[in-house]
């Protein structure tokens, strides 16, 4: 960081600390620190209506309010089944699976030719989503373990002991 008018810069940990800023040591030397937290703004800053630069502090957050209300409401995400984490978090995955099976039958069945007679399956819904994932012989606490249920409707939720 530098500063104008002959100003020093303090380093870069104290001021994060003066911020209130602590520093993560969680995977260190990896830029995706958090891919749950890194893939929303890797979709952000690629959207065809991000700006270069934001005029104001208000003009980021109106901005990003539409943004991730689009993000988690209508935007279906090819790591969660094409579903979109709204429904995922609300429970709505196998009423939307059932459904997506049943219009893919039916259009299986009135226009096998489009789908060189096999018939098409929707993607698999997610059972469980981890960062590092434990190996199977894992003493973790079972508080620790990131569980979404058999039909995703706690998504990111821990079970408590």
């Amino acid at each position: 960081m530098s500063l104008s008018n002959g100003m020093t810069s303090k380093p870069v940990a104290f001021l994060l600390s003066d911020l209130g800023i602590t520093k993560s040591h969680s995977r260190p030397y990896v830029s995706n620190d958090n891919p749950y937290s890194e893939a929303p703004f890797k979709t952000l800053k690629y959207r065809p209506d991000f700006p270069g630069n934001f005029g104001s502090i208000e003009d980021a957050r109106v901005f990003c309010k539409s943004f991730f209300t689009w993000y988690n409401g209508e935007h279906h995400h090819s790591g969660i089944g094409l579903l979109k984490p709204e429904d995922v978090h609300y429970g709505r995955t196998d009423q939307i699976m059932k459904e997506r099976s049943r219009v893919l039958k039916t259009a299986f069945e009135n226009h096998p030719e489009r789908f060189k007679g096999i018939s098409p399956k929707p993607p698999s819904a997610p059972v469980a989503a981890w960062i590092n994932q434990p190996k199977q012989n894992s003493t973790l606490p079972l508080e620790s373990k990131l569980f979404l249920g058999s039909s995703c409707s706690r998504v990111g939720s821990f079970i408590s002991p």
